[in-house]
């Protein structure tokens, strides 16, 4: 049985961190871009209610993925560390995960979410695009060519 929680700092902060790492490590490039270690110490003032949030996809009380969105300015947030184990891939987990950081963004005051998803992750393109994410401008640096950058509005 799988449910979808949110974070609670400091008490899951050493959870948060973990899947973190392992969203990281299973990147087909290099993220070190995104200043991995800088944004670890922060994770609690960028990641809480009410300018972002955390949440952590459990089995049973295994923590098996994870989702964020952040403060970019008052209207827009952006999603970020979308992430589901491959073993755990195929329960439309993806789908709720992301349902439900737009309904917390929305309710947090956010008018618009954005994103950016590398080239080589086809599915999550997929349902973005089927969740009524289409381009925009980026709203946080990203080198990967190939690289889309996606936004609604909430």
């Amino acid at each position: 049985m799988y449910s979808i929680v949110q974070a609670v700092f400091p008490d899951d902060t050493n959870k948060v961190l973990a899947i973190f790492r392992e969203y990281i490590a299973s990147a087909p490039v290099s993220l070190d871009y995104q200043q991995n270690d800088t944004e670890f110490l922060e994770v609690e003032s960028k990641y809480s209610l009410p300018v972002g949030v955390v949440f952590l996809i459990k089995r049973g009380d295994e923590v098996v993925g994870c989702g964020a969105f952040r403060k970019v300015d008052d209207a827009i947030c952006e999603m970020k560390r979308v992430y589901i184990r491959p073993t755990e891939r195929g329960h439309n987990l993806g789908e709720k995960l992301v349902q439900a950081l737009m309904q917390c963004a929305k309710e947090s005051g956010y008018s618009r979410m954005c994103l950016d998803v590398l080239a080589d992750f086809d599915t999550a393109k997929r349902l973005y695009e089927r969740l009524g994410f289409t381009p925009c401008e980026p709203v946080s640096y990203n080198p990967i060519p190939g690289t889309s950058f996606l936004g609604r509005d909430l």
